[in-house]
């Protein structure tokens, strides 16, 4: 896994022409000769388009990477910490009512709070239910059946190489007509529903339909003035994107993520392995309490 801050370092190279460092070196219309005078700025709008769109890329595949893990971190350990704060709770109430302490009654409280309550139907088969009704592993689940999890989504290499390319071809930062940028839009926000799922079939059916539908209109030169405007405008839309990678990565899940890039599975197994820890100290704690209890009231 890369990050968008590792991808970033890769795209400063060719994003140093934009706002801030466009400036033309003194003696380079000379060395160009009879090149146009925006030929080097259209260089500079093209290096930026490219760095941002891989950029773009970078920080969409982090974010699939942390939603995906996100998943899984619930799947697995969430039951072992509703089960954690559930023990915690039935110990402080026992403690509670062993000393009658207005201040252990007030933990009491506190932690029985912090329980989550029963969730609804629809939160409870979240996952496990459309609109046509249960899914197969949730009719499995209420007929004690073995129960297959929700399918894990970790996009293959394949389909990371077809989004990639995908996504450099018809990104609509590279259109400046409306038509065509709604048309590149439209078609994006496709190709990321079938990378979030880890669809590859329909990857390649995707780039089937963009190698065979219309070609982008070539663009004449443009005036100086808009394409400094155009590196303004990629230049924002840059720190936008760092500004969610930055959170992507600072985010609990992302943290976690980063621990092991290369092997979440092992880092979930460890974290089970702690809470199931807790679980069976927690277990005891509140056996002593309930046993000094019963032998209170004998």
């Amino acid at each position: 896994m890369t990050t968008p801050e590792a991808e970033q370092s890769q795209a400063e190279t060719a994003d140093a022409t934009a706002p801030g460092g466009a400036e033309v070196p003194v003696g380079a219309a000379a060395r160009d000769g009879a090149a146009r005078p925006e030929e080097r700025l259209e260089k500079a709008v093209r290096a930026a388009e490219q760095a941002l769109i891989e950029y773009e890329i970078a920080v969409e595949t982090f974010r699939v990477e942390v939603d995906n893990f996100s998943r899984l971190h619930h799947q697995k350990l969430g039951p072992m910490y509703a089960r954690l704060d559930e023990l915690d709770a039935r110990i402080a109430e026992a403690v509670a009512a062993r000393t009658g302490d207005p201040e252990d009654l007030r933990k009491a409280d506190e932690a029985r709070a912090r329980v989550m309550p029963m969730p609804g139907v629809e939160e409870l088969f979240h996952g496990w239910m459309d609109d046509s009704g249960l899914f197969p592993e949730a009719v499995a689940m209420l007929t004690d059946q073995p129960v297959r999890p929700p399918q894990r989504v970790r996009p293959s290499e394949e389909a990371r190489k077809l989004y990639r390319e995908l996504a450099r071809k018809a990104h609509p930062d590279l259109a400046q007509e409306a038509g065509e940028r709604a048309r590149r839009e439209e078609f994006i926000t496709r190709v990321n529903a079938a990378y979030a799922r880890g669809d590859e079939a329909l990857l390649r059916e995707l780039a089937e339909e963009w190698a065979t539908g219309p070609k982008p209109a070539e663009q004449g030169p443009t005036p100086a003035e808009e394409l400094y405007a155009r590196l303004e405008w990629l230049a924002q839309r840059k720190e936008m994107l760092t500004l969610v990678a930055k959170e992507l990565e600072e985010s609990a899940i992302g943290s976690m993520l980063r621990l092991a890039p290369d092997d979440p599975d092992r880092l979930l197994d460890e974290i089970a392995e702690q809470l199931l820890a807790q679980v069976a100290e927690r277990e005891t704690e509140l056996a002593a309490l309930l046993a000094q209890a019963d032998g209170t009231g004998a």
